[in-house]
C-alpha cells in the first residue's frame, strides 16, 4: 500500500460514522424498541415521522389474486402498526400543537379515529348524544381530544396560506398532492358538517368537574392485552395521565373562543360568547398559572383576540379592557369623542404602544368620514395627523404626504397645536441626543418651510425650540432664511408682542411695498411706486419679492433703464405680466402687458418690439385654453401675426425661443401645413430648428393621406431625430493607461437637444402630427438589435428599417421618450386606439402583463361601444391577439388563453389545449365555458373532465356544446352570429376584470 493511500484510509477510518437510520419495520419486530428509541435526546426518525410511516404502513391497499384493489386487511401487523403510531402520539403526550404542525390532516384524522376505537367509542356513534360524565376517563379524554382538533382545524383552515412554489413537475408527486388535497377538502367538509355538534359535545364537557385520564403508552399496553391478561386493572381506572378540570376547562374554553370568534365573520352575535370563553380563559390562566405541561395557550395570541372581542362586541366595555388604548380608541371612534382620541394619541407618543399601521389606519378611516361629509372632522383629521408625524419624526421614519396636505395653509392655531404635541412627545430630561437631535431639525425644517413670519416667530420662540438648538443653530438658520428673502428680519430675543411695534417711516413703506406685491391693478402699481420713490429713493423696488423674475435676455435691457423709477415700473409690470399668464390668468395679463407696452413705446423700439412678441405669446395661450379647445380655428390675423414673428429680421431685438416653439406647435396643431412647407423663407429653416422640425412633420402628414406614401420627406425627418437622439463618444486615456469610452447623453451633435425635442412635442395637440412622431419613435426603438417584442404603431413602414450606425444611437433614451410620448398622447386624446395598442404593447415589452391587458382591452373597447359592435380586425390584428394570449397564460388565467385561441383567423388548438391541461389556473375557469364557441374545444373539456373525473365541470361543458346555435348544421351567419355574442360577453367580463 502507498503512503497516500494509507494516509486516505487513516483519515476515513478516524471520521465518525453517522448512525443508520431506524426501519419502521424493526419497531414490529422488537417490542421495547420503540420506548428505548423515544427516550433519545434527538431520535432519527423523530416521533412525528414515525407515526406517518407507521400509519402509512397499515393504511396500505392489498391487491387480491384478481388484481383488484382492496382495503387495507385487518391483521395483526397492522393493528400493531397502529398502536405504535398511538404510542408515539402518548409520548408526545397528545400535544395538538406539535401534532398539528407537523402531520396533515388525514393522517391526524386517521391517528384520532383510531384512539377513539382503541377507547371503546362506538363507531359511527354521535358524541353529542354520549354522556361525557358516565364514561371512563380515557374514553371520554378521547372524544374531548378529537372535537378539540375538529374546530380547531376548521378554525386553522379559516386563514390564508401562501401556496408553496410547486418545483419541477413529477407526475407521481402531482398525483400524490392532488389525492391528498382531495382527502383534506373530504374531510373538512365533514368537520364543518359536524361543528356544531363537536361544540356542544366541548360545552357539556366545562360542566365537567372531574378530572380525567389520557391514554399513555402504559395503558396502551394493557388495552393491547387479552383481557385475562389486565391483572384487575381496567380503563376506568386511574392508570393514564391525569389532566385536571381547570386544565381542562382553560384548553377548551380558548378552542370554543376560536371557534366562535371565526363564526362571528357570519354571526355578529356569536362575538359575544367568543367574548365569554376568551376572557374565562384569561381567569383561569391568572387562578392557575400558564406553565401547564399538558396544554399551552398563547397568551399574545389570547390578549389580541380579547382586543378583538372587546372592540366588536356592543356591550360595555369592563374596567381591565378599557385600559388597553386599542379598546378606548375604538370606544372614542363609535360615541365620537374625538377630543379624548387625539389624548389618548397624543399620550401614546410618549409611550409608543400603538403600531404605525394602526395608527395610519385610524387617520384613513377618519379621512373617509370628514371626506362623507362630516366637516367637523378637518381639525380632528389634522391633530391626529400632527401626533403621528411627530411620532414618524421621534422613530426616524419620513414624513407623511398627508401632513404636509394638511399643512399647505399654516395658521396660528395650528401652529400653536404642533408645538404642543412637539412638547408633550419628549422629556427632555431624560430624551437621548439622537431624540433631540431628530426633534430639533423637525422644527427647523418647518420654520424654513413657513413664508409668514408671524408663524415663525412663533415657533423660533418657543421653549422647546430655544431649548433644543444652540445660539449659533439659530443665527445660521435665521441667515438661511434671509438669504431665502432679503426681507426677513427675525429677531433674535422674544418681544413682548408683534403688535406693540410703534408705526414709523419703514412700517408704511413696508405696507407699500406689500401692497405693490399682491396689486395687479396697472394704474395701482404705479401710483405705489411713485408713493414709494417720494419717500425714499435709496430702494430697488423691483427687488423686494423673489417671485418676480424676468427672463435674462430681457433684464439686461431693462435694468439698462436710466430712470429709476421706470426702470421698477417696466421690470414689474413685465414679471407680473408673465406670472399671470403662467398661472393662466389670461385677463390680468393682458391688462399688464398693455401698460407696459404703452409704457415702453415711448422711449425704447426694442422692449416695444419684445412686449409685442409677449403679447403674441400671450394671445397663442388665450386662444388654445378658450376656443381652440372647442376646435374653433383662430382668427386670420392671428395666424399672420404668428407667420410674421417666425419672419420677423429686426436685428438686436432679444428673442425667447419659447415663442419660436409655441409659434411652430400652433401652425401645426392648426394644420397650416401649407404655409410650413412651401411659404416659410429658407433662411428661417436653416436657423431656427424648430421651424425646420416644423416644416419636416408638416411635409410628412401632408403626404401621408395620399395613395403612395412618400419616403423623402419621411427619411429627412427620420434622420434629422436619429441626429438628436446620437450619442458623442469620446475616448479618454486614465491613469492605468487604459482608454475608454465616454458617452454624452445629451449630444450636440443634432438640431436641438432631446429634452428640447419632447419639451416641443409635448406641445402639440394635432392627432396626425402625434401618430407620426409616435411613429417615427416606434421603429427607432424597434431598430435596436436586441430588441424581443416589437411594439407596433400606424404608418410605420415609411420610416428606414435600419441605421448606419446603431452603437451611436442612445437607445436607452428612445425607449424613454416612446414612454413619455405615448403618456402624454393619451392625455390628448384616451380614446385613440392605436396609442392604446402602442400603451399595451410597451407594457408587454417591459414583462408588465396585466398592464398590457388592460390596454389591450381599452383599444377594443373604445373602438366598438364597449364591445357591443364587432372590433374592427386592424386594431385586434393576430399580433395582438397572441400578445393577449401571452399575458394571460404569463399570470396563470389559462382558460381566458383558450378562449382568445377561438379570436385568431386559424384557431390555434395546440396552445388551447395544453392551456386547458393546467390544473393551477388563477381564473373562473368552468365559468367561462359559456363564451366557447368552437365544439373542437368544447369536446376537448368534456373528454378532458371526464378523464378527471370532475363531474360537475363536465356537465358544464357539456351544457355548453348542446347549445342548438353551435350546432354545425346551421348556417354560417347562425355560427358567426353565436361567435361574435359569445366574444362579446368574453371581452366585456375580462374589461371587468382588468379595468
Amino acid at each position: 500500500m502507498s503512503a497516500e493511500a494509507a494516509d486516505r484510509e487513516a483519515a476515513t477510518s478516524s471520521r465518525p460514522c453517522t448512525p443508520p437510520q431506524t426501519s419502521w419495520f424493526e419497531f414490529l419486530l422488537e417490542e421495547a424498541l420503540l420506548e428505548q428509541h423515544l427516550q433519545k435526546p434527538s431520535p432519527d426518525p423523530p416521533p412525528v415521522q414515525l407515526i406517518v410511516q407507521f400509519l402509512e404502513q397499515a393504511s396500505k391497499p392489498s391487491v387480491n389474486e384478481q388484481n383488484q384493489v382492496q382495503p387495507p386487511p385487518d391483521n395483526k401487523r397492522n393493528r400493531i402498526l397502529k398502536l405504535l403510531a398511538l404510542k408515539v402520539a402518548a409520548h408526545l403526550k397528545w400535544d395538538l400543537d406539535v401534532l398539528e404542525k407537523s402531520l396533515s390532516v388525514p393522517v391526524l384524522n386517521m391517528l384520532l379515529n383510531e384512539l377513539l376505537c382503541i377507547s371503546k367509542v362506538p363507531p359511527g356513534t354521535k358524541h353529542v348524544d354520549v354522556d361525557l360524565s358516565s364514561l371512563p376517563p380515557t374514553t371520554a379524554m378521547a372524544i374531548l381530544l378529537y372535537n378539540r382538533w375538529a374546530i380547531r382545524t376548521i378554525v386553522q383552515s379559516s386563514f390564508p396560506v401562501k401556496q408553496v412554489k410547486p418545483g419541477p413537475p413529477q407526475l407521481n408527486v402531482m398525483n400524490q398532492m392532488q389525492q391528498e388535497k382531495e382527502l383534506t377538502e373530504n374531510i373538512l367538509k365533514v368537520l364543518k358538517e359536524q361543528a356544531a355538534d363537536s361544540i356542544l359535545v366541548l360545552e357539556g364537557a366545562l360542566k365537567l368537574n372531574k378530572d380525567l385520564y389520557v391514554h399513555t403508552i402504559r395503558t396502551l399496553d394493557l388495552l393491547a392485552m387479552e383481557p385475562g391478561m389486565v391483572n384487575g386493572e381496567t380503563e376506568s381506572s386511574t392508570a393514564g395521565l391525569k389532566i385536571s378540570a381547570e386544565e381542562i376547562q382553560c384548553q377548551v374554553c380558548y378552542d370554543l373562543g376560536a371557534i366562535y370568534f371565526q363564526q362571528g365573520s357570519t354571526n355578529a352575535a356569536v362575538h359575544e360568547n367568543a367574548k365569554e370563553k376568551f376572557f374565562k380563559t384569561k381567569e383561569l390562566i391568572a387562578k392557575n398559572g400558564s406553565s401547564s405541561p399538558h396544554f399551552t395557550i398563547d397568551e399574545e395570541r389570547l390578549a389580541g383576540y380579547c382586543q378583538a372581542c372587546g372592540v366588536l362586541t356592543s356591550s360595555d366595555v369592563d374596567a381591565s379592557q378599557q385600559a388597553t388604548p386599542y379598546s378606548q380608541i375604538h370606544s372614542c371612534m363609535k360615541s365620537g369623542n374625538y377630543q379624548d382620541l387625539v389624548k389618548i394619541f397624543l399620550e401614546d407618543n410618549l409611550t409608543l404602544s400603538l403600531p404605525v399601521q394602526f395608527r395610519q389606519s385610524v387617520l384613513r378611516e377618519l379621512f373617509q368620514k370628514a371626506q362623507q361629509g362630516n366637516d367637523a372632522l378637518d381639525e380632528v383629521c389634522f391633530k391626529v395627523c400632527v401626533c403621528n408625524t411627530v411620532c414618524d419624526v421621534l422613530q426616524g421614519r419620513t414624513i407623511d404626504i398627508q401632513f404636509c396636505q394638511l399643512f399647505l395653509k399654516p395658521s396660528k392655531e395650528k401652529i400653536d397645536f404642533l408645538l404642543e404635541v412637539c412638547s408633550r412627545s419628549i422629556n427632555l430630561e431624560n430624551a437621548s441626543e439622537a431624540l433631540k437631535r431628530k426633534m430639533a431639525a423637525f422644527l427647523k425644517n418647518l420654520c424654513l418651510g413657513l413664508e409668514d413670519l408671524q408663524l415663525v416667530f412663533m415657533i423660533s420662540s418657543h421653549e422647546l425650540f430655544i431649548k433644543l438648538l444652540k445660539d449659533d443653530e439659530r443665527k445660521l438658520l435665521i441667515d438661511q432664511m434671509r438669504k431665502r428673502s432679503p426681507r426677513i428680519n427675525l429677531c433674535t430675543k422674544p418681544v413682548t408682542s408683534f403688535y406693540d411695534i410703534p408705526a414709523s417711516a419703514s412700517v408704511n413703506i413696508g405696507q407699500l411695498e406689500h401692497q405693490l406685491i399682491l396689486s395687479v391693478d396697472p394704474w395701482r402699481i404705479r401710483q405705489i411706486l411713485i408713493e414709494l420713490h417720494g419717500m425714499t429713493s435709496e430702494r430697488q423696488f423691483w427687488t423686494i419679492s423673489n417671485k418676480w423674475e424676468v427672463p435674462n435676455v430681457y433684464g439686461n435691457v431693462i435694468l439698462g433703464i436710466k430712470d429709476n423709477l421706470t426702470r421698477d415700473l417696466v421690470y414689474i409690470l413685465m414679471a407680473k405680466g408673465l406670472h399671470c399668464c403662467a398661472i393662466k390668468d389670461f385677463v390680468h395679463a393682458k391688462q399688464l402687458f398693455a401698460a407696459c407696452l404703452e409704457l415702453v413705446t415711448e422711449f425704447s423700439p426694442k422692449l416695444r418690439q419684445v412686449m409685442l412678441n409677449e403679447m403674441l405669446l400671450l394671445d397663442i395661450y388665450t386662444h388654445e385654453a378658450g376656443a381652440g379647445v372647442s376646435g374653433e380655428r383662430p382668427p386670420s390675423d392671428l395666424i399672420s401675426r404668428v407667420r410674421g414673428y417666425l419672419e420677423m429680421r429686426v436685428p438686436d431685438i432679444p428673442l425667447r425661443q419659447v415663442i419660436a416653439e409655441e409659434c411652430v406647435a400652433f401652425l401645426l396643431n392648426w394644420r397650416e401645413n401649407e404655409y410650413l412647407t412651401m411659404q416659410v423663407p429658407l433662411p428661417l429653416v436653416q436657423t431656427n430648428p424648430y421651424v425646420k422640425l416644423g416644416q419636416l412633420l408638416a411635409a410628412t402628414c401632408k403626404e401621408l393621406p395620399g395613395p403612395k406614401e412618400s419616403r423623402r420627406t419621411a427619411k429627412d425627418l427620420w434622420e434629422v431625430v436619429v441626429q438628436i437622439c446620437s450619442v458623442s463618444n469620446q475616448h479618454k486615456r486614465g491613469n492605468d493607461g487604459r482608454v475608454s469610452l465616454i458617452k454624452h447623453r445629451e449630444s450636440t451633435l443634432g438640431i436641438m437637444y432631446r429634452s428640447e425635442l419632447l419639451s416641443f412635442i409635448k406641445k402639440l395637440r394635432e392627432p396626425l402630427v402625434l401618430t407620426t412622431i409616435l411613429s417615427l419613435f416606434v421603429k427607432l426603438h424597434n431598430v435596436r438589435e436586441d430588441i424581443v417584442n416589437d411594439i407596433a404603431a400606424e404608418h410605420i413602414s415609411i420610416w428606414p428599417s435600419s441605421i448606419p450606425n446603431l452603437q451611436s444611437v442612445d437607445f436607452e433614451a428612445v425607449a424613454v421618450t416612446v414612454k413619455e410620448l405615448v403618456s402624454y398622447a393619451l392625455t390628448i386624446n384616451a380614446n385613440n386606439h392605436f396609442w392604446l395598442i402602442i400603451q399595451a404593447d410597451i407594457y408587454f415589452a417591459t414583462n408588465q402583463y396585466s398592464a398590457a391587458l388592460h390596454y389591450y382591452l381599452q383599444a377594443g373597447a373604445v373602438c366598438s361601444d364597449f364591445f357591443n359592435k364587432m372590433v374592427p380586425p386592424d386594431v385586434y390584428t393576430d399580433q395582438v391577439i397572441k400578445r393577449m394570449i401571452k399575458c394571460c397564460s404569463l399570470l396563470n388565467c389559462h382558460t381566458q388563453v383558450a378562449i382568445l385561441c377561438q379570436f385568431l383567423r386559424e384557431v390555434d388548438y395546440k396552445t388551447a389545449f395544453k392551456a386547458l391541461q393546467e390544473q393551477n389556473s388563477h381564473d373562473a375557469m368552468d365559468s367561462y365555458y359559456e363564451y366557447i364557441w368552437d365544439v373542437t374545444i368544447l369536446e376537448y373539456l368534456t373528454y378532458l373532465h371526464h378523464k378527471r373525473g370532475e363531474t360537475d365541470k363536465r356537465q358544464i361543458a357539456i351544457k355548453a356544446i348542446g347549445q342548438t346555435e353551435l350546432n354545425a348544421s346551421n348556417p354560417e351567419e347562425v355560427l358567426q352570429l353565436a361567435a361574435q355574442r359569445r366574444k362579446k360577453k368574453f371581452l366585456q367580463a375580462m374589461a371587468k376584470l382588468y379595468f
